[in-house]
């Protein structure tokens, strides 16, 4: 683990990233809840031709900051401090959820240094149903820290997994997932559900250049489809996928979440070897 201290709004944060590998930069970015190991599956896959970085940003595992208030940009600009302290120039861009959407406000904000961009489940802007499923994981988080109870991370396989997880599993099996996500939710995540209700990148998407993969879940509960054309309609230089899993898919499918992207990856090497824009 590295470490770099970086100025946000509310005071210095001291973010901590897993460095693997060799070969061009590659940057991941998580989602709301989760950490820096929700990348391991991607990262095994990749760590033989990608230098590959991956934070956690405030909220988060072994990140320590003021515990305040955050915003978009806060969390985008510890994206390009960690790519600083770790020596990247340029870099590949990849992000889950909130992790997509600072990815997406990092490559708008420095769109020299990013050479791709992956976006899975991102989003354009919180409109009023978004907000008000935020609101509701804020009612929870605030219920469990008030009482102990743990209807939080009860409502993760409902909201967060397609009908593929539904049709393998048991409820025993459901019941040690929760148990599992109750020992792993990151302590911030309130905190970040807060900068989940604040997103709109209608002003800075039109800056990002760099080619992007707008990757969405077949069966998405959180964020629509008419998202992801909004983000295809918004970025010059992009292309859709689509994975069969629900929001959460980097959990319900690792496999094959980082198949999608590696295959997009694999591809920007090739046209990068080649010298093709």
């Amino acid at each position: 683990m590295r470490q770099t201290i970086v100025e946000t709004s509310g005071g210095p944060a001291t973010v901590a990233y897993d460095i693997t590998g060799t070969g061009p930069g590659l940057l991941l970015v998580h989602g709301t809840g989760a950490d820096r190991t929700q990348w391991r599956p991607l990262t095994e896959a990749v760590a033989d031709r990608f230098t590959v970085v991956a934070l956690d940003y405030s909220g988060s595992g072994d990140t320590t900051d003021h515990g305040g208030p955050l915003t978009l940009d806060d969390l985008a600009g510890q994206v390009l401090a960690v790519a600083d302290h770790a020596g990247l120039d340029s870099f590949h861009l990849v992000g889950h959820s909130l992790g997509a959407v600072v990815a997406a406000q990092a490559a708008a904000t420095a769109p020299e240094r990013v050479r791709s961009l992956v976006m899975h489940a991102g989003w354009v802007h919180t409109d009023v149903r978004m907000d008000a499923e935020f609101r509701y994981w804020l009612e929870l988080l605030a219920a469990d820290a008030r009482q102990g109870s743990e209807l939080f991370v009860r409502m993760l396989p409902l909201m967060a997994f397609g009908p593929r997880y539904w049709e393998r599993t048991d409820a025993a099996a459901n019941e040690k997932l929760v148990r599992m996500l109750a020992g792993v939710l990151a302590p911030g995540t309130d905190r970040q559900t807060e900068v989940d209700r604040t997103v709109d990148l209608r002003p800075v998407l039109g800056r990002i250049t760099a080619p992007t993969l707008v990757l969405a879940s077949a069966h998405d509960r959180v964020i629509g489809a008419e998202q992801q054309q909004a983000l295809m309609d918004s970025i010059a230089n992009s292309r859709y996928a689509e994975i069969d899993a629900g929001h959460g898919a980097p959990a319900e499918d690792p496999a094959g979440f980082a198949a999608k992207i590696t295959g997009f990856l694999d591809e920007r090497l090739a046209v990068e070897k080649a010298g093709v824009a």
